[in-house]
């Protein structure tokens, strides 16, 4: 206090720290007791309890019947019990309110596209998805995407003005200094496009523009299977082979934006020619298209990637094979990113780790040759837990993880 018994500068200045570590907690976690907020902030109960009353009256946080989890679908999943509650009453959830923004989460696949709207409490609130064709010039996908958000917002209820950003991922490689997709083989008509920038004009929302490995690894470090660690390697393995990197928990994207080109290594310098141009790239001996290669004599009809792991999963002797065939490769090339990276955990995920420990035990075999001359603990390798919704979900905790700073200057003038 100063003489005039109004609270210092320095009382000031920590106090609006303490209520932005409070609304970080929040944005990270979206729900959170008044007690884990104690916990992990180091602040006392009576302080927390101070903060939380204040915040509440400005409108910021509000009580939530969620528990903390991964994003339901639509509607306010979670429910239930907290799990931290030992009898008695449980305790009571808090989240920042509906009114501190939505985020809107969209994924371009090869042959879909699928957006989700979520507040900041990490609960979605609508999710559509659309068929699309990857051959199409981005222009006429970009309008189908525009359009599809707006169903997503109308559904959820959201008002465009509501929304702090909207986060955009694209199979393909991107090049972060130019904003534009930098190859052309796995989206033709997307070549040299400002994807960002143009879908910004069409939503007149901020965009912010990734690779799908990239929020793949994004989401299950935020709520799936590399939850609790700093460093994840997440490989997508679908019709393409990517990989996300986690590093000290922030994306790693390298000094263009394209790190984690996994596929793009070369596993055989005399192998068959990849669509980069170089001979012997890990797709070309893993990526969906070899896998049906590997299969053409002994099963007729063309095989989707789907179909293979199905039929894997089922005990045909054929896909089997063909399915730990190109694991050990994928684990190969895991392995030498082991080497380099030392990541405590790495995620498998995409259409290919539907088949579970047929393509797991490889790649955990080819991880631990590859490592065990330097530690007897080789990194864990485990299945991804949000299945197709990992690149959407991710996209949207690319816009969640910037939401402090977008709403930081509302919390203060609330504050006033």
């Amino acid at each position: 206090m100063d003489e005039t018994g109004a609270p210092s500068l320095t009382t000031r200045s920590m106090r609006a720290r303490n209520r932005h570590q409070l609304l970080e907690l929040l944005r990270e976690h979206g729900v959170l007791s008044q007690a884990e907020i104690a916990r992990k902030t180091g602040l006392s109960r009576t302080t927390v309890s101070s903060l939380v009353a204040e915040l509440r009256g400005a409108g910021l946080i509000s009580p939530s019947l969620q528990s903390p989890s991964p994003p339901e679908g639509e509607g306010r999943g979670g429910g239930g019990r907290h799990p931290n509650a030992q009898g008695g009453r449980p305790p009571v959830m808090l989240a920042l309110d509906d009114s501190a923004g939505a985020a809107v989460g969209i994924d371009v696949g090869l042959g879909h596209v699928r957006v989700a709207v979520a507040n900041l409490a990490h609960t979605v609130l609508s999710e559509r998805v659309r068929e699309l064709d990857p051959g199409q010039a981005a222009d006429a996908s970009l309008s189908v995407i525009a359009g599809l958000v707006g169903e997503a917002l109308a559904a959820a209820d959201v008002a465009s003005t509501r929304v702090i950003g909207v986060g955009l991922g694209l199979p393909a490689p991107i090049d972060r200094a130019r904003g534009t997709v930098a190859s052309s083989s796995i989206l033709p008509g997307w070549r040299g496009v400002q994807a960002a920038h143009e879908l910004s004009g069409r939503l007149d929302l901020p965009v912010e523009l990734d690779n799908d490995a990239n929020l793949g690894a994004l989401a299950e470090t935020v709520w799936g299977a590399g939850r609790g660690c700093a460093h994840v390697v997440y490989v997508k393995a679908s019709e393409r082979i990517g990989c996300g990197l986690v590093l000290d928990g922030v994306l790693f994207r390298g000094a263009r934006g394209i790190a984690g080109e996994i596929g793009h290594t070369i596993v055989n310098q005399s192998g068959p020619v990849c669509t980069c141009g170089s001979r012997g790239c890990l797709e070309t001996v893993a990526a969906a298209p070899a896998i049906a290669e590997l299969l053409r004599l002994s099963h007729r009809d063309h095989l989707t990637l789907e179909r293979v792991v199905a039929l894997a999963a089922d005990g045909d002797p054929g896909c089997q094979r063909a399915v730990a065939d190109v694991s050990a490769e994928i684990g190969i090339a895991v392995g030498n990113v082991c080497n380099l990276l030392n990541p405590e955990r790495v995620v498998i995920g995409g259409t290919l780790s539907r088949g579970g420990d047929l393509v797991l035990e490889p790649i955990r075999q080819a991880v631990r040759r590859a490592t065990r001359q330097f530690t007897t603990e080789m990194a864990d390798v485990a299945p991804a837990k949000l299945g197709d919704r990992a690149e959407v979900l991710g996209a949207l905790a690319l816009v969640m993880r910037d939401a402090s700073r977008r709403f930081s200057l509302r919390v203060d003038a609330s504050l006033l």
